[in-house]
């Protein structure tokens, strides 16, 4: 019987792995892909090649929102991505690279490979466009992470499908040595059996001479539930969350304060990613005296807010002197407007007479001093 295998190794269990790293990347990576690339010159946006690339279509093969969604998940997931520009300035995203890193020199990359066509040239630092997510890359955090959890995990799975588990026993009436084609006759009995039983509705044992199967169950239900299993499932995705920068609240679909988890995440987590995006992209499309000049790549991000929930404090704003219409649209994501009437200051009456009813309070008060 020790040749008789009844056990079989159960399969490492990466899906709990694989998920929560999607969908933290997927959620960071729709937040960004939903940005509008512009190129300021001045006071005006420009809608030129560039634009066109940035927001339309970055290459024959994607749209923008497939790229950035693209870009964004390597960062996560390899700590760095890097771009280069064709001969046809289609933008592409390189699967594979060797980089080579110096001290006062331009770094170089070579061994470009992207899909399965490696280039044979070496590109220079100031030819692409090349970001790197942190310090340190995230997979051995991770991994660190999914060896305490994937482990507990695994436990809690495998403890819940002996739960109500029908336990069988065979008998089997051989005595003196087996012959090698005994032992494979005997194994392929066994497990058709346990097949049959772990598939089928109603299944059928046929009794052989010399072996009896019986069922062992006593209708006990011990160890975790099914909400043990979700609990270290959505542990592990909430540290997952944590690293990369995401509250914990949007990844659940809770409403309580999800105006300020909100906020709290594009301030946090989607603007510094976004800065340096910009500063890549400024660094690389223009030079000095061009980016000194005012042009230079500005990224609006989505916004959480409605323009109409704003609508008291742009009063305010536009009322009060403080900014001018072109300036209130330029802080909205709009474009500026070719109207003179939008570059002058406004004070409105109900300013101009609180202002005259201050002044009138400090000369009645200089008049009693």
């Amino acid at each position: 019987m020790f040749d008789v295998e009844l056990v079989q190794d159960t399969a490492k269990r990466l899906h709990m792995k694989r998920l929560a790293i999607d969908t933290c990347a997927s959620f960071l990576a729709r937040t960004i892909s939903q940005s509008e690339f512009r190129i300021r010159k001045g006071n005006d946006f420009e809608k030129d090649e560039l634009y066109y690339r940035l927001n339309i279509r970055p290459n024959k093969n994607m749209t923008a929102s497939t790229f950035w969604q693209t870009v964004i998940t390597k960062l996560i997931y390899d700590n760095e991505c890097l771009i280069i520009q064709a001969d046809d300035d289609d933008l592409l995203i390189a699967d594979d690279f060797q980089r080579n890193a110096y001290a006062v020199l331009e770094d170089t990359f070579s061994k470009v490979k992207i899909k399965e066509y490696e280039f044979k040239r070496t590109f220079k630092q100031s030819e692409v466009l090349h970001w790197r997510y942190s310090n340190e890359k995230l997979s051995p955090l991770i991994d660190g992470l999914f060896a305490d959890y994937g482990e507990l995990f695994g436990r809690i799975i495998s403890s819940q499908k002996r739960k109500n588990q029908i336990r069988g026993t065979v008998d089997m009436d051989m005595i003196g040595a087996k012959s090698t084609e005994q032992i494979q006759k005997l194994q392929e009995f066994i497990d058709n059996m346990y097949k049959s039983i772990g598939e089928k509705d109603i299944a059928i044992v046929p009794q052989q001479k010399g072996i009896k199967y019986e069922e062992k169950y006593n209708g006990a239900s011990n160890g975790p539930s099914v909400d043990e299993v979700n609990k270290v499932t959505n542990g592990f995705l909430d540290q997952v969350a944590m690293a990369i920068g995401i509250p914990v609240s949007l990844l659940h679909g809770d409403m309580a304060d999800v105006e300020k988890q909100t906020k709290n995440y594009m301030m946090y987590t989607v603007g510094p990613l976004l800065k340096k995006i910009s500063d890549e992209g400024n660094s690389k499309f223009f030079t000095k005296e061009e980016y000194l000049q005012g042009m230079k790549l500005e990224i609006k991000s989505v916004s959480f807010q409605s323009i109409f929930d704003l609508a008291n404090a742009i009063d305010k704003l536009r009322g009060s002197g403080v900014f001018n219409g072109n300036e209130l649209r330029s802080e909205l994501g709009k474009e500026r407007v070719d109207d003179p009437m939008m570059d002058k200051y406004f004070i409105t009456k109900n300013y101009v007479e609180s202002s005259e009813a201050l002044k009138g309070g400090e000369n009645e008060n200089d008049g009693d001093n």
